[in-house]
C-alpha cells in the first residue's frame, strides 16, 4: 500500500473545500425531499403495501432510513471507488484530474462523496427516534473528524496534516460503505420476508461475518497507514486517531453481535425451540436499525420500553393474584347490596306478572 508520503501536496485538496458546508446542506435538503415527497408519500406504500403500513412509527422510520442509507452508500461506491483507489493505492494525487482534460479533480469527487456520507449520519441522528449510544458516538465522531479535515485544508499553510487526515477519513468511509451495505439490505428483507427462516438465517450469518471481517481488515489497514505516516502526524492526531478508530470499531462489532443474535434466533425457530407466533407476537417496539435492532423481537406493536412493559405486566398480575383490602371491601359491599335488593325486586315485579280478575264480566 502506498500513500505518497512525499507527493501528497500540503495544500487545500479541493477547490470545493470552502463550500463543504453548503454542499452538506444541499444534500440534507435533498434527502428530506426524497424521504418526505417520494418514499413516505407513495413509493414505499406502492411497493410494499400492508407490509410497510403495519409497522409502528419507530420501525417505519428505521425502514425508511435503511432505504436511504443503502441507496446513498451504493451511489457513493459507484462514484468514489475509482478516485479512492487511485489516490490511496496508486500514483494519483488529490489534485489529479478525475478524467483526462477535466477540471474536476480526485479531491473534488472525494469531498462531495464524503459530504454524502456525513449527510447519511446526520439524517439518521435527526430522523430516527431511537439510536444506541454507540451508534450516536460513531456518527458524531465521523462527522466531526471529516468536517475538521476539510476545514483544516483551507488553512493549509498551518495545517500540514489536513490531506493525509482526509485520506484516512476516506479509508474509514470506504470500509463503512463496502462492509455495511449488506446489513441495510438485510434489515429491509427481514421486514419483508419474516417467515423465510432459512433465507434469513443465511442472510444474518453472512451479515455478521462480513461486518466482523470488515472491522478486522479496517483496523489493519488504518493502523498500517497510520504507522507509515507516523512522522507526519502532530501529537494531537497521534492521540485522537486511535481513540476514534476504537469508537468506529466498537460500533461495527456491536452490529456484528446483533446480526449473530438474529442468526441464532432463526436457528431456534428452525429447530422448533421458538415458534413463528412468538416472532409475530413480539411487541417490544425497539429500534430495528443496523446498530440497535433487538434480536429478540420484531417491534410491530407496543412502543413502550421493555422495563415499563415488564413493570406494568407485573403490577397487573399482582393485582389479579392478590387484590388489595380496598378492592375486597368494594366487592363485599356490592355482593351485600345485591343480596338485599334481590327480594325487593322480585316482590315488586311478581304481582305485576299475575293475571287480574275481571269483575265486570258475568260468569258464564
Amino acid at each position: 500500500m502506498s500513500i505518497h508520503k512525499q507527493t501528497v501536496p500540503v495544500r487545500a485538496f479541493s477547490r470545493l473545500a470552502p463550500f463543504a458546508g453548503l454542499i452538506l446542506s444541499m444534500i440534507c435538503i435533498l434527502l428530506f425531499m426524497v424521504r418526505y415527497y417520494v418514499l413516505e408519500s407513495f413509493l414505499l406504500r406502492r411497493c410494499y403495501g400492508a407490509r410497510y403500513l403495519r409497522l409502528n412509527d419507530v420501525n417505519r422510520r428505521g425502514f425508511v432510513n435503511h432505504h436511504i442509507a443503502g441507496a446513498m452508500k451504493a451511489l457513493i461506491f459507484i462514484v468514489a471507488v475509482y478516485p479512492f483507489l487511485a489516490v490511496t493505492f496508486a500514483r494519483a494525487t488529490l489534485h489529479s484530474a478525475y478524467t483526462p482534460h477535466s477540471i474536476v479533480t480526485m479531491g473534488d469527487v472525494l469531498l462531495v462523496c464524503s459530504q454524502m456520507l456525513m449527510a447519511i449520519y446526520a439524517f439518521e441522528l435527526i430522523y430516527r427516534p431511537r439510536i444506541s449510544p454507540v451508534a450516536a458516538a460513531h456518527h458524531i465522531g465521523a462527522i466531526m473528524v471529516g468536517q475538521s479535515s476539510i476545514a483544516m485544508s483551507i488553512n493549509y499553510a498551518h495545517e500540514q496534516n489536513a490531506d493525509i487526515e482526509f485520506i484516512l477519513c476516506c479509508v474509514w468511509g470506504a470500509f463503512d460503505i463496502v462492509f455495511e451495505l449488506l446489513p441495510h439490505v438485510a434489515i429491509i428483507l427481514y421486514r419483508l420476508r419474516p417467515g423465510q427462516h432459512i433465507f434469513l438465517r443465511n442472510l444474518f450469518l453472512t451479515s455478521a461475518v462480513t461486518t466482523f471481517v470488515g472491522t478486522v481488515f479496517e483496523t489493519i489497514t488504518v493502523f498500517v497507514l497510520f504507522g507509515s505516516l507516523w512522522d507526519k502526524w502532530r501529537i494531537s492526531f497521534k492521540v485522537v486517531t486511535p481513540i476514534l478508530h476504537v469508537v468506529f470499531a466498537a460500533t461495527q462489532l456491536h452490529g456484528s453481535r446483533i446480526f449473530w443474535k438474529l442468526y441464532r434466533r432463526q436457528q431456534r425457530i428452525l429447530s422448533g425451540h421458538e415458534s413463528d407466533e412468538e416472532q409475530a407476537d413480539d411487541k417490544t417496539g425497539k429500534p430495528d436499525g443496523l446498530e440497535d435492532i433487538d434480536a429478540e423481537g420484531d417491534g410491530d406493536g407496543d412502543d413502550r420500553p421493555e422495563k415499563e412493559k415488564a413493570s406494568g405486566t407485573a403490577a397487573t398480575s399482582a393485582a389479579v393474584a392478590m387484590p388489595s383490602s380496598e378492592s375486597t371491601e368494594r366487592i363485599e359491599a356490592a355482593a351485600a347490596a345485591a343480596a338485599v335488593d334481590k327480594p325487593v325486586v322480585r316482590a315488586s315485579v311478581l304481582p305485576l306478572s299475575l293475571p287480574l280478575p275481571d269483575f265486570g264480566r258475568p260468569a258464564s
